[in-house]
């Protein structure tokens, strides 16, 4: 597939650096709030447009995060996230990356493996202290 050139655009850099500064793994209606202050005329569908503009040239990548919006994270280094079950929450996890993984996987599948994620569920500390219930599809 032949590389997109995209044309500059403000709002696309003010988005990257928005997603560059925060730790939060932001929905795109997250983004649009912070955004539509500094500029009026922004539209979700703009912000959307950007992020995949953004996601196609490699600075950042998507988090579906088994809610109903996706999450999204500039940080493109190899790391791994937890996602709270209950509210969403995505956060980055302070474990070191297992790259034999990949190549552990392409020895045992005969494929070119460029590269793996890890995803951990559970429920975040707002959530797990929120009831003294169990947590689970039978609240």
């Amino acid at each position: 597939m032949a590389e997109q050139n995209y044309k500059r655009s403000r709002q696309r850099e003010r988005l990257l650096e928005l997603l560059r500064s925060t730790k939060e793994h932001p929905t795109a209606s997250w983004l649009y709030d912070r955004l539509k202050i500094e500029f009026p005329a922004l539209s979700l569908g703009t912000v959307y447009r950007n992020l995949g503009v953004l996601r196609d040239q490699g600075l950042l990548r998507v988090l579906a995060a088994g809610s109903t919006f996706d999450r999204f994270d500039a940080d493109m280094r190899t790391h791994y996230h937890f996602m709270c079950e209950r509210c969403g929450a995505v956060e980055d996890l302070a474990l070191d990356p297992d790259l034999g993984i990949e190549q552990r996987a392409a020895q045992c599948s005969g494929r070119i493996v460029t590269g793996h994620r890890v995803e951990v569920f559970g429920f975040c500390e707002a959530c797990a202290s929120k009831e003294s219930r169990p947590i689970g599809p039978s609240q």
